[in-house]
Formats: structure tokens, sequence, C-alpha cells
């Protein structure tokens, strides 16, 4: 009987492992089948350039790390702020000993003092004391409200540079999005080029099958038909590393990318590019704040500090008449360091010379600025031109094409000549999808440049 409820409980343990198994199986599926890039968010089917910009800005990285750096901030406030506060503490514990002074301490502490204890030999006592101890700096040369001060300007600082990690974040998606448009317009363009070599490739055969044609010009048109063919792959292969760039930038992990280029729109171009709204300038303006105080933190050494303490002390006695009694002490002490080595000395200079490295760091971060804005703009004024002239290449190139074609197919024109005109036709609309992308990607840039959001309603 023993061994068949030894048995019936074996069973019962095998199906509970069983079922625990079956369920940790199922959950692992189903969490395998939650996005692991983002929490929360849903992920558009057909992504726009404000859509991605605020997605990216709640799920890449760089701007996690940037909000937690505010938070970090943050706490190094409440570190600071909490020098200006009294500090409570709590003592307890038990002794016994035989020793002399220590014996005649728990004894008048105690109050079981009397005339025919001998001073030499007390005997043995014992003492469970309590005690509370509160202490409070007066006084410190200024060096707690200059620790508050730089960690306030700190603060401040992290969130401006959580404003330019958001700007250039921006900046890094429409620069991806667009590098999607042109790698996208590049596709189209060879896929074209690829459609009119076959079309003429067609007509070539006819005329060779008709007699009208030698077989070196059929061959030529071949040849151009397989180095089209390649050149597709490889505007292909580049669409799909643009894709993967776009997602990278997201925070995202696949390879299915739609955009949408007709619902994203127009940024506006500055119309007076300036550097001084940059975040990072703003920063910088924090930073030497908080160097200041810095400084101001290691002259306070040169300075006395004042304290003011106060406690209270119970003690209990067990082998003396299980005496008890409290006492309480209160007062001020000043310290005041007369030689350290000058030490202090030491802190001074470094802070003296931090203040000024962030002196020139900002400085140096202007003249960077200044000329950023300026390529921004000739960058921009650069590609407003190339749009302009690409355009009017293509419809050239497009009506050349068209006539080469028409005068091949009745026979007027070699097959190199026609593919000449291809191969202008196809490299103008590069061009063109090249400009045009550049044009959007220098807009973003400039507006990058100047510390301005790459959408107003982002």
């Amino acid at each position: 009987m023993s061994w068949i409820l030894g048995y019936k409980k074996s069973c019962q343990w095998l199906g509970i492992v069983a079922v625990r198994m079956i369920m940790a199986i199922f959950l692992c599926c189903v969490l395998s089948l939650v996005p692991k890039a983002f929490a929360g968010d849903a992920v558009p089917d057909v992504w726009t350039g404000p859509d991605a910009v605020r997605f990216a800005l709640k799920n890449n990285p760089d701007a996690q790390i940037a909000i937690k750096r505010i938070a970090s901030s943050s706490a190094a406030i409440k570190e600071a702020n909490a020098a200006f506060y009294p500090q409570l503490g709590m003592q307890a514990g038990y002794s016994r000993t035989n020793n002399p002074m220590y014996s005649f301490g728990n004894i008048l502490n105690q109050g079981v003092f009397s005339n025919s204890i001998d001073f030499n030999a007390p005997g043995e006592t014992d003492d469970l004391q309590f005690m509370l101890q509160l202490t409070y700096r007066i006084y410190n040369g200024g060096r707690n409200q200059a620790v508050v001060d730089a960690a306030n300007a700190r603060e401040k600082g992290a969130m401006l540079q959580e404003e330019a990690v958001k700007n250039s974040l921006g900046f890094a998606v429409v620069r991806s999005f667009f590098n999607i448009v042109q790698a996208r317009e590049h596709v189209s363009a060879r896929q074209a080029a690829v459609q009119a070599i076959d079309a003429s490739i067609a007509v070539a055969r006819a005329r060779f099958e008709a007699g009208d044609m030698l077989k070196q010009e059929l061959l030529n048109l071949e040849v151009q038909q397989s180095l089209a063919g390649e050149d597709l792959i490889q505007a292909q292969h580049g669409l799909v590393l643009s894709k993967q760039g776009f997602l990278n930038v997201l925070g995202l992990t696949g390879e299915k990318v739609n955009i949408n280029l007709v619902q994203t729109p127009l940024q506006t171009v500055p119309t007076q590019p300036d550097f001084k709204g940059r975040s990072e300038i703003k920063a910088m303006h924090f930073l030497i704040q908080a160097r200041q105080a810095g400084l101001r933190q290691a002259k306070s050494g040169y300075y006395p500090t004042a304290d003011a303490f106060g406690s209270y002390q119970a003690d209990k006695g067990f082998e003396m008449g299980s005496g008890s009694g409290d006492s309480w002490m209160a007062g001020i002490r000043v310290n005041m360091t007369l030689f350290d080595g000058k030490q202090t000395d030491a802190r001074v200079q470094q802070a003296d010379i931090a203040l000024a490295q962030a002196k020139d760091e900002l400085r140096k971060m202007e003249l960077a600025y200044g000329l950023e804005i300026r390529q921004a703009v000739l960058t921009l004024d650069q590609t407003d031109k190339r749009c302009r002239v690409t355009e009017k290449m293509v419809v050239s190139a497009q009506e050349s094409a068209r006539l080469f074609r028409e005068r091949f197919n009745v026979g007027l024109v070699l097959s190199s000549e026609l593919i000449d005109t291809e191969n202008r036709l196809t490299e103008a609309q590069v061009r063109q999808a090249l400009a045009n992308a550049e044009q959007r990607i220098a807009v973003a840039n400039l507006r990058r440049a100047c510390g301005l959001l790459q959408y107003t309603e982002q």
C-alpha cells in the first residue's frame, strides 16, 4: 500500500512539473513575438519623416541615455541639499568590563555610586547604553552652497545636452529617411534603364533576324543589358543598406521599411542662421557656472568650520543594583585647519584651471559652430543649384533618348550611340535623385546647425 501511495505522489509531482514546463514554453513563445526594440509604442506600417523622428526620440538608446543622465543629475542635487539638514543618529550597545576606569564610569552613569566602592577596584560592571546624537553644520566657508550651485548647473546642462542629443538624433533620422528616398529613386532609374535596354534588344533581334543588323550591334546591346542588370543589383543592395541604417537609428531591428514622402512636410529654411541658440552652447555656459561653483568649493578650505551638536544618553546596569541613569550634552565646535600641506592651494589651482579650460572650450565651440553654419548655408545653396541643373538635364536626356530610340528602330543609328544615350539618361536621373535628396538633407543639416527641431510638431 505504501508503495502505491508513493507511486501516486510521484505521478502527481511529475504532472505538476510537466504543466509548468508547458506554461513556460508557451510564455517564451508569446514573448518572442513581442518587438524587443520598444515598449508600448506601435510601429507604423508606413513611415513619414515626423513619425520617424518622434519614434526615435522615444526608443533610440542615445535618447534614453540622455534621460538617465538628467535623472542622475537630479539625484546629485538631492545629495548636495542634504548638507543643509541636521544629521540625526542612534547608537545602542551592551558591554561588560572589569576595567576600573570604565567600571567606575558605568557606576556613575547608572547612579549607583556609594562610599563603599573602591576606586581602584570597583568590580565587574555591565552597561546597556542607548544614545541619540544630533549634529548640524553651521558654517563651512560656503562649501555646501557651492556644491548645490554646481549640482544645479550640471542638471540644467544635462537637460540642454538632452536637447542637443535629440537635435542630432532628429537630423540622423531625417538623413536616413532621405537616404532611402535617394536609394529608391536610384533603383527606379536603374530599372528604367534595364527596361529600355530590353526593349531595344527586342527591336535589335527582330532587325537581326530580318538581316538588317550586324551580329556585333546585337552583342553590344546584350553586353549593355548585363551591365545595366549589375548596376540594378548594386542599387537594390544600396536600398537594403539604407533601410537597415534607418531602422538602426530608430532603435529597431528587421527588414521591412515603407516610407511616405508625399505626406512628409517640407522643412522650413532658417531665415537668419545662427548658432547661439544651440543647446550645446547653453549647456557649456552652465558648465562654466558649475566650474565657478567648484572654484568656490575649493576655496572654502581656507575657512573654518562650525558645528552645533547635542546628544542624549541612557544607561542601564544589571550587576550593581540594576541602576539606570540618563544624561545629555550640547554645544558648538569650531575647527580650523592651520596647515594641510598646501592641499587646499592645489585644489584651488585645479579648479581654476578647469574653469579656464571650460571657457576655452566654449570659445572653441563657438568657432566650430560658426563654421558649421557657413558650411551648411553653402551646401544648401549648392544643392539648390544642382536641383535646378539636374532637372533640366533629365528633361533633355529623356527627349534625346526618345529620339535615338525612334531612329534606332528604323536603323538610322548604331547600337553604341543608343547605349551612350541611355547611359546619359540613367546618369541624369541618378544625379537628379541624388541632388533632390541632398537638398532635403542640407535643409535638415542647417536646422541642426542652428539648434532647431526638424519639424515644428516634434
